[in-house]
């Protein structure tokens, strides 16, 4: 969610400004892009702007994909600059509303611990990790925060482990374990003089660091373009030219299973897969003053429709949807043969 470029690198205001120009041209996308661009504005200093496209969002007559997630954001950004009532009640909000996503659930917890609320954290990822993960087999990737946060908090409070924390210990996957990256003891490292305490205490920060940047790393480097049966047979009833890409679906389908299994194979990272629309395509094509039926425009759609927070990551983790729209978990559809 949160933008992970160094301030000294990019122009927050400037990105910020862009983004909203974008959420102009493309409203079906304005809930992911002005979230984009508040976080920019969070970054640059300027929070009142920022509560500004929140309540903007909020306000929204179409309502949202997502609206939990931008309270909670919303209440992490208002705390920050000192309206720590609202956010409080908003906090409560998010909480009694109980969202089956885990990103409001862990943007609130970690909003109380930031300001030493660790018992009020601790119960609010308790409550999270109870709500999402009882009774699954196995927890997908983004509740992975959730029990990471309520190991480090537990581990602040000196809570002695249980089932959750040997599940958050289950899944991270660093060379460090949790328990060396959330001792409380870490603090007093860095003011060593011992090099040996500092280099440890360097690998640590390190290890700590990636993780972090593996969770924020949603721009999606390759994604690749998916027509659903019925789009992809209005785009060729409307374009001919573009059936030497898409002989038939599945065909198509299975193209992009092999497409993205041989980049995965090379070493490519994020891969992802974006879901094309007949009348987005042609708005793409118009704005690009070319035709639809350049198979040269294709590419450069899936890249749009990614930079718009379109795309969704590939594979799907165990037990989730197959990609396609089938309906059936990916292991027993195009995944059976991975």
């Amino acid at each position: 969610m949160r933008p992970d470029t160094p301030a000294e690198n990019v122009d927050h205001t400037a990105e910020a400004a862009r983004l909203e120009r974008t959420a102009g041209l493309y409203p079906e996308d304005a809930e992911a892009l002005l979230l984009r661009a508040a976080a920019h504005l969070e970054l640059s200093g300027d929070r009142p702007t920022a509560t500004t496209l929140y309540d903007r969002l909020l306000s929204s007559p179409d309502g949202l994909e997502n609206p939990h997630l931008v309270r909670a954001l919303k209440a992490s950004n208002l705390w920050e600059y000192g309206h720590e009532a609202e956010a409080r009640a908003i906090i409560e909000g998010v909480r009694m509303a109980s969202p089956g996503d885990p990103a409001p659930w862990v943007i609130v917890a970690e909003s109380l611990e930031s300001h030493d609320e660790l018992e009020a954290a601790h119960d609010t990822f308790t409550e999270a990790v109870r709500r999402l993960l009882t009774d699954v087999a196995e927890p997908p990737y983004a509740t992975h925060p959730l029990l990471f946060g309520r190991h480090r908090v537990r581990r602040m409070l000196g809570k002695s482990h249980d089932e959750w924390d040997a599940l958050a210990d289950t899944v991270h996957s660093l060379p460090i374990t949790l328990d060396e990256l959330h001792d409380p003891k870490r603090v007093w490292s860095l003011g060593s003089e011992n090099p040996a305490e500092l280099e440890a205490e360097i690998l640590r920060l390190r290890a700590e660091l990636g993780a972090y940047r593996e969770a924020l790393s949603r721009p999606f480097p390759v994604a690749v373009l998916h027509w659903p049966a019925t789009e992809l047979t209005e785009l060729l009833e409307a374009y001919p030219t573009l059936a030497s890409e898409y002989p038939t679906h599945e065909e198509h389908l299975a193209t992009i299973e092999t497409a993205l299994r041989e980049l995965s194979s090379s070493g490519t990272p994020n891969l992802g897969i974006v879901t094309g629309t007949v009348p987005s395509y042609e708005a793409f094509a118009a704005s690009e003053l070319s035709s639809p039926g350049d198979t040269t425009l294709l590419p450069q759609y899936a890249t749009t429709l990614a930079a718009r927070g379109r795309a969704v990551a590939w594979p799907p983790q165990q037990g989730a949807a197959c990609w396609c729209g089938s309906g059936t978990a990916y292991g027993q559809c195009h995944g059976s043969t991975a």
